[in-house]
């Protein structure tokens, strides 16, 4: 169902207060730099050797970002649904190539904002670049915290721990990606969603 760009503004403002309230001339200024956005299911937004042009926040839809192995598998890095904020981040806010692909699972809504409109804020407004400082804090802690899981955790405790913290994502996400995101066989994956209780 397609809302109005106003309640689409309104689900970014709730998500930015998640990280740092920006004051009225801030959020009126961050407000006004985004634009409606749609991609249809299995489009890549951004390809390996890219740099990112966009900022963008899920209104619809799951998205997923992949590293592609010399060998040619793919290693799920993150999803990413509504309502948080999406792209490649490191090749956005250093403005290189990007080390991997982010693309669509299913038709997606998105708001979306440039690299020169975000950076341009950033300058001007202090409280807009400490809330962005705060959301990449929250990735960076989630980034290794999953680093540690990949290493230390069994194959079933990946699993609980991902059900745990987002239940769900069994209905967002084909299995088949889940599987690879933990680093197991889907048909490993299989069993677990038959046998596993959380």
């Amino acid at each position: 169902m397609q809302t109005s760009f106003s309640t689409d503004i309104a689900h970014l403002q709730a998500t930015t207060r998640q990280f740092f309230p920006l004051a009225a001339p801030e959020w009126e200024d961050f407000s006004e730099i985004w634009q409606p956005f749609e991609a249809k299911r299995k489009v890549i937004l951004t390809s390996e050797g890219e740099v990112e042009k966009y900022i963008y926040f899920v209104l619809e839809g799951v998205q997923r970002a992949y590293a592609v192995g010399e060998d040619g598998r793919e290693a799920t890095l993150v999803f990413t649904y509504p309502y948080s904020f999406s792209g490649v981040a490191d090749s956005l806010l250093l403005q290189q190539a990007s080390r991997y692909y982010f693309e669509t699972l299913t038709p997606g809504r998105f708001l979306r904002s440039t690299f020169r409109q975000l950076d341009e804020l950033m300058l001007k407004h202090h409280g807009i670049e400490r809330m962005i400082r705060l959301a990449l804090s929250h990735t960076l802690a989630g980034v290794l915290q999953r680093q540690i899981e990949l290493q230390s955790f069994s194959a079933e405790q990946r699993f609980r721990t991902l059900l745990t913290r987002s239940p769900h994502i069994l209905q967002l996400v084909p299995h088949k990606y889940l599987a690879n995101y933990l680093g197991m066989d889907p048909t490993n994956f299989s069993k677990l969603l038959g046998s596993v209780r959380v």
